[in-house]
């Protein structure tokens, strides 16, 4: 049996006794302070398998050849670059850098203020302007 994994035995099991002793009485502190320190110790376990479950799946990774994206197949770079071998992916597609242009960038039109009322009178609009009152009669 490996270092983590009597770790994670270990801390397990020790996390059960103490919340099974938590449930029985729940109010005593030194008690729940002891759970609280298992629960903690489990957790540092838990994190010491993901970190070795990381490096299992980066060393997987490392052995799988890296697939050339299909936006870079499609540039050109699946053509034999001058001097260079068929097949060779390693660098970028081109070592020049593009033209920048150094135009002034484009004005626009000053935007169109707009009334913010709605209406030409100013002030709130109120329904209907007959200056008479609502009621149906």
């Amino acid at each position: 049996m490996d270092e983590i994994e009597q770790r994670l035995r270990e801390s397990a099991d020790h996390c059960f006794k103490c919340y099974e002793a938590w449930r029985k009485n729940e109010k005593d502190a030194p008690i729940r302070e002891a759970l609280q320190d298992a629960v903690h110790e489990l957790r540092k376990v838990a994190s010491r398998v993901e970190i070795e479950l990381a490096v299992s799946e980066r060393k997987e990774m490392a052995q799988r050849p890296i697939a050339i994206p299909p936006h870079r197949d499609a540039r050109g770079r699946h053509q034999t670059p001058p001097g260079g071998e068929e097949g060779d992916d390693l660098g970028n597609a081109s070592d020049q850098r593009p033209e920048v242009s150094r135009a002034a960038p484009r004005r626009r039109g000053t935007p169109l203020r707009r009334s913010l009322g709605g209406s030409s009178q100013g002030g709130p609009r109120t329904g209907n302007n007959d200056g008479g009152d609502n009621s149906q009669s």
